[in-house]
C-alpha cells in the first residue's frame, strides 16, 4: 500500500444501499445477499461473528467487506492514497470492515496483516479507530 497523500481530496463514497435496511433492523445475512457489494453489510456480519467468538467467519466477512469497499473507493475516484473520512457516513462500512479485519487477523495470528490494516485505518482517518473501539 502506498503512503497516504494527505493533500489528496477526501474520498466520499455514495450512500450504501444496505444502510437503510440495516438501520431498520434487517437481518445482515439477507441484506448482504441482496446487496453483496455493501461493505456495511459485510462489516456488520464480521462484527457479529467476532462478537460471538467465530473468528474465522469474522475474518472472512471482514475480508469480503474490505475488498468490496476497495472496489467502491476506486469507483469513487480513490487511487490508493488520500483520506477516507469517518465523518462521511457512507465511508463507515469500509472503515468498519477494515477495522474488523485488523482485529480478526490479530486473533488468528496474522500479525503483519493486523498491523497493516490498523495502519490503513489510521491513514484513512486518524479519528476512525477511536469510533470503532
Amino acid at each position: 500500500m502506498a503512503p497516504m497523500d494527505l493533500l489528496a481530496p477526501p474520498t466520499k463514497l455514495p450512500e450504501d444501499p444496505a444502510a437503510a435496511q440495516l438501520a431498520e433492523g434487517g437481518d445482515p445475512v439477507q441484506v448482504a445477499s441482496q446487496h453483496p457489494s455493501s461493505s456495511l453489510a459485510w462489516a456488520t456480519l464480521a462484527e457479529e461473528a467476532l462478537g460471538r467468538g467465530f473468528t474465522v467467519e469474522g475474518y472472512a466477512y471482514a475480508r469480503t467487506g474490505y475488498h468490496r469497499g476497495l472496489d467502491s473507493l476506486r469507483r469513487a475516484g480513490w487511487r490508493g492514497t488520500g483520506p477516507v473520512p469517518w465523518s462521511h457516513e457512507p465511508n463507515r462500512g469500509f472503515l468498519r470492515a477494515l477495522f474488523a479485519l485488523s482485529l480478526a487477523a490479530a486473533a488468528i495470528g496474522e500479525t503483519d496483516e493486523a498491523q497493516r490494516c490498523a495502519k490503513f485505518v489510521d491513514d484513512c482517518d486518524p479519528t476512525a479507530a477511536d469510533h470503532l473501539k
